[in-house]
């Protein structure tokens, strides 16, 4: 059976110097966002001011503009672009003919659709409580709205009879299960430490992450991964896939939930066990769409990762979406490198590349000398490619050899690049 689309009228207030520009952008995100949730965007009322109104967020006129319009679209939702306070929903919900939510209700919303693992919901519910905590005073019958429709997405029809207390109580409860979660992560992530590097792709929604992943995966030899979805928030649970570079050596690429620009706290803190995937890897690589506000969109990125401690790590920019756009973003002076490209059109190689030299999996030829049954010559045969071999005493070898720079590190051996090895082999 389809889903009945939500008729959405937006409400924006253009707060004093914000340019029209950087308005417009924002509307074009709110309209993104009913999309995400199912919903059709019916018309936009907007209005300038210099501060939002304290009771009612627009002014006298515009709410009775906004419930005219309600009532001859036959709209079911107003959402307003900027979050709002409990009185000011209720006192918009008296004046108006239709339910009032704000931006942070709605991406919640597209949250809980989004949601598939236990990890997802549990995460969820933890925020959806977090945002309706405050708003529990003196809302006792519109809380049985919840439960249809877009902001109503609750965590189940236990929430209709839910008081603060019980909030309280099943809050305490989901922590700990979140706490559990982060402990078998982090278990796993020891785990994996001990084997393999781990790569991070964290950046703003619909920046590609997802599609990036999955041509990584396709290009590097790992198992399936599926593609992503133009739209936003298509990936709330870390996605991790195993690749390997030319020489085998493996590594971890992880696909993490998107970013918005203020994106709500009640989320962050909620999805603070996942985004610390990014924290935890090897090398983060910032994903930005160049053709859509790639300044801004990398600003909320940092913002992020500076709130989760995890700016220290190896950080590459990928400007994605290349192949669609005229204009190239300058390169990112917070990046250890920035690298431009398609993840839909394959253009990948340059990225692949830095990575691998900042895992230190890129290769580099060496020389050795080895008895044929050292670990060094062994290691070799398996994770290296032996070019020459000379007997230079009775069982000791001088092997030269293709490796990648960690192991030659570890070894310690006489090493060289392919064009200094060239250079002097002339």
């Amino acid at each position: 059976m389809t889903e009945d689309r939500d008729r959405i009228i937006l409400a924006m207030c253009q707060i004093g110097r914000e340019s029209d520009e950087r308005f417009a952008y924002r509307q074009d995100e709110l309209v993104g966002l009913c999309e995400a949730a199912n919903a059709d965007v019916i018309a936009v009322v907007t209005q300038n001011r210099p501060m939002v109104d304290q009771r009612t967020f627009l002014g006298t006129g515009k709410i009775d503009e906004l419930a005219a319009l309600a009532e001859a679209n036959e709209a079911s939702l107003i959402v307003a672009d900027r979050e709002l306070s409990p009185a000011q929903i209720r006192n918009l919900e008296r004046l108006l003919p239709c339910r009032v939510i704000d931006r942070t209700q709605l991406i919640l919303d597209i949250f809980a659709r989004r949601a598939v693992t236990k990890e997802g919901r549990v995460q969820v519910e933890m925020a959806q409580l977090a945002y309706l905590m405050p708003r529990l005073t003196g809302r006792g019958v519109e809380l049985s709205r919840l439960g249809g429709g877009i902001g109503t997405r609750g965590p189940g029809e236990t929430q209709l009879e839910l008081d603060r207390r019980r909030i309280r109580t099943r809050m305490a409860s989901l922590r700990k299960e979140l706490a559990e979660i982060e402990r078998q992560r982090e278990t796993a992530r020891q785990r994996r430490r001990r084997d393999v590097p781990v790569v991070a792709l964290v950046g703003y929604t619909n920046a590609g992450k997802t599609t990036l992943q999955a041509k990584w995966v396709a290009d590097k030899g790992g198992s399936a991964s599926q593609a992503g979805h133009n739209r936003l928030f298509d990936t709330l649970d870390p996605a991790a896939r195993q690749v390997k570079t030319k020489l085998g050596h493996p590594y971890v690429v992880i696909d993490t939930v998107g970013f918005v620009e203020d994106l709500p706290h009640h989320l962050v803190e909620a999805f603070r066990a996942t985004l610390e995937e990014a924290r935890h890897a090897d090398v983060i690589v910032i994903v930005v769409d160049a053709g859509h506000e790639p300044g801004l969109h990398l600003a909320t990125t940092r913002s992020v990762l500076r709130d989760l401690k995890a700016l220290d790590k190896p950080i590459i920019t990928f400007f994605n979406k290349m192949d669609v756009i005229k204009v190239r973003p300058g390169p990112d002076v917070g990046a250890v490198e920035t690298v431009y490209g398609s993840a839909r059109a394959g253009d990948l190689l340059a990225l692949y590349e830095a990575v691998e030299k900042q895992l230190g999996l890129d290769e580099v030829r060496v020389t050795i000398h080895a008895k044929q049954d050292d670990v060094a010559w062994n290691h070799l045969l398996r994770n290296g490619r032996i070019e020459h071999a000379d007997e230079v005493s009775e069982g000791e070898w001088e092997v030269t050899a293709i490796t990648s720079r960690r192991d030659a590190r570890v070894w310690q051996v006489n090493r060289q690049d392919g064009s200094q090895h060239d250079n002097q082999s002339q």
